[in-house]
């Protein structure tokens, strides 16, 4: 019989430009994380609620496509999962940040991807 594998955490990046989805995973494919990739608030609700358990981290725009901004998915996110990390991105400045969870961190755009990779480690070593 072969061994079991153990199931990999999420890292669950919701972002409406294709290419900024894109390379974020890039990027955190280089980490221990299964990606999931979602362009509206709504699929990734939907990914929440299916794969909720595992998802040990969200990285979402706040601005998406659909009918619910990322700053409203990051709370509905930290109360289903308090211990996950919560990193909410914009190109803007914007006027809800006072709404973020109090342990979202806010990374202006552009990022840099060493603090993205940095971020995700922390994720990955605050869900062991």
């Amino acid at each position: 019989m072969g061994q079991a594998h153990p199931r990999r955490s999420v890292a669950l990046i919701v972002e409406d430009n294709q290419d900024e989805r894109s390379l974020l995973a890039a990027l955190l494919e280089e980490t221990e994380f299964e990606i999931v990739e979602c362009e509206s608030a709504e699929a990734a609700l939907a990914v929440l609620y299916i794969k909720g358990d595992r998802v040990a981290m969200l990285f979402t725009d706040i601005e998406l496509a659909g009918m619910m901004d990322g700053v409203e998915l990051a709370q509905i996110f930290s109360s289903h999962c308090p211990s996950a990390s919560v990193i909410v991105s914009s190109g803007k400045s914007d006027d809800r940040l006072g709404d973020l969870p109090p342990d979202a961190v806010y990374m202006a755009k552009p990022w840099r991807a060493l603090d993205v990779l940095m971020i995700a480690e922390h994720a990955r070593v605050s869900d062991r």
